[in-house]
């Protein structure tokens, strides 16, 4: 092992530039994300693996991109990396309460429910971030440099590191706005490289996504990054075209491309071979068919299929204020629920203590020791494809074939059975507005507790202040709309004279 060292550096603010020997990335990924059936199973290489070779072998490229899936997932829920995208959000939004508020055990949580946070406080922070985007870029750099892979191999790997970096800065710039557009390994100009406007940022998303569309399969691919599943036994764990496009919809929806978002979406609504809405309780287990990307767990430690699942169903005894199960549903968002809307029945659960009734999110299910794996997480999905689709088109004019969009998710989310009580479809003569309020209730039923989709959505679509101004009353708290961004953490306004702190910390 000594001949494989990482050595991180915090040389800046948000960038902790690596010194990385590439072998040393494949060793760990071999050796920390062995246990990860689906994600990898190459083996380790022979001999010693250095910057010089790594990109030599189809094999070991491979295996780099594949370490990047793996370790997203190992960060955990609660760590503050990427993974970390359910929980945070959640919290500072009105989508999950902290039980026992300021008086929680668990103090990480508390500046993110109070929307309490200051440059000290912080457990998301953009380390974590730029050093996978390091990774990444060191993957694009050798990538292009190598002339041994197979080309089809290269074509790939190029296309899942581009969609890679597209997929981190979405979420950076959305969490702090501007923030600096690392491209390079070179970490002496990137130590003091300020913010990019938010613009600027989105560009290179956009850029980046394009080219990794045009680069990825169409089909899902095994590790070898060439070889596809037949279809209907795909394991959809690796990036493809399709994904690619999906973000690019989304991208296209934030930076108000209506156009643009409303092609991507329906390129992927009318690639019915492939992708297709699912019943609501098959909508969040492994491959199934209305899955764009998903990543399995990696940690044989859980007693659950998902993370998700392990931190965020509560036992009979509900929830606590020590280390297990300190979470549980904001009110407002179980009864945004209209009657009869199934996703309430089959996404939500809830345990009853005493007079009070907890809700917790049901969308994965399987937390019991020794069950087969059935759920992986569910990054990408097609259900909100339609959502951007119907936003793009309401904002474009087209508020009939909009809200047809809505009715068909809705649809999705009303009892079938005879006899039953339906959930109404919406008329197609909705004023914008309405249609665009109408939006914003169908993602937040659809989408809750999904990788920040509310958070999100709260800012983009201008509520942010008239909701948080409420929810954060009700925490015990005060809201100040400087908090819709989160603030640099002490250390990347230490390391970089450059970078400025968020208004408002």
């Amino acid at each position: 092992m000594k001949n494989y060292i990482i050595q991180f550096r915090a040389l800046n603010s948000i960038w902790y530039a690596v010194k990385i020997n590439v072998g040393c990335i494949l060793l760990s990924i071999c050796i920390l994300f062995g246990g990860c059936k689906k994600l990898i199973k190459v083996e380790g290489p022979h001999t010693s693996t250095n910057s010089i070779n790594v990109y030599d072998s189809d094999v070991t490229a491979a295996a780099v991109l594949t370490g990047i899936y793996t370790s997203m997932v190992s960060d955990g829920l609660r760590s503050g990396g990427i993974a970390s995208m359910t929980l945070f959000p959640a919290l500072s939004s009105d989508e999950l309460i902290l039980f026992g508020g300021i008086n929680a055990s668990q103090k990480q949580y508390i500046p993110y429910f109070m929307n309490d946070l200051n440059n000290s406080n912080t457990t998301v922070n953009t380390g974590k971030f730029y050093s996978a985007i390091y990774v990444i870029n060191s993957a694009i750099e050798g990538l292009n440099g190598s002339e041994k892979l197979t080309p089809s191999v290269k074509t790939q790997l190029l296309g899942e590191a581009l969609f890679m970096r597209g997929f981190f800065y979405f979420y950076l710039v959305n969490l702090y706005g501007d923030v600096p557009l690392v491209l390079t390994t070179d970490y002496k100009s990137n130590s003091s490289m300020p913010a990019s406007e938010k613009k600027i940022v989105y560009e290179q998303i956009i850029k980046d996504l394009k080219e990794a569309r045009d680069f990825l399969s169409q089909q899902y691919l095994k590790n070898d990054g060439q070889t596809s599943y037949p279809l209907g036994q795909e394991e959809r764990v690796r990036p493809t075209r399709w994904a690619a496009i999906a973000l690019l919809a989304r991208t296209y929806l934030y930076t108000e491309n209506w156009q643009n978002a409303e092609e991507a979406s329906t390129s992927l609504i009318n690639h019915v071979s492939l992708f297709h809405l699912t019943m609501l309780e098959n909508t969040f287990l492994k491959n199934n068919s209305e899955s764009i990307w998903q990543l399995p767990q990696v940690n044989t430690t859980l007693i659950s299929n998902t993370e998700e699942a392990y931190v965020f169903v509560l036992p009979s005894t509900g929830p606590s204020t020590g280390v297990f199960y300190p979470f549980y549903l904001n009110r407002r968002l179980v009864d945004s629920f209209e009657p009869n809307d199934l996703r309430k029945k089959i996404w939500l659960n809830s345990v009853s203590v005493g007079d009070i009734e907890y809700y917790y999110p049901f969308k994965y299910k399987v937390n019991e020791q020794n069950m087969p794996i059935t759920e992986y997480n569910v990054v990408l999905r097609l259900g909100e494809q339609y959502l951007i689709r119907a936003e793009a088109r309401i904002r474009n004019g087209k508020i009939q074939n909009g809200v047809s969009d809505l009715n068909l998710v809705r649809a999705r989310a009303t009892d079938q059975s005879p006899g039953s009580i339906k959930l109404p479809q919406l008329p197609e003569n909705l004023s914008e507005e309405n249609a665009l309020k109408a939006v914003l209730h169908e993602r937040q039923v659809e989408l809750f507790m999904e990788w920040g989709h509310r958070w999100f959505d709260l800012k983009r679509m201008g509520y942010v202040n008239e909701i948080m101004t409420t929810v954060t009353k009700e925490k015990g708290g005060i809201w100040n709309s400087n908090w819709q961004l989160y603030p640099f953490f002490l250390d990347d306004l230490k390391y970089n004279s450059n970078l400025v702190q968020n208004a408002g910390y």
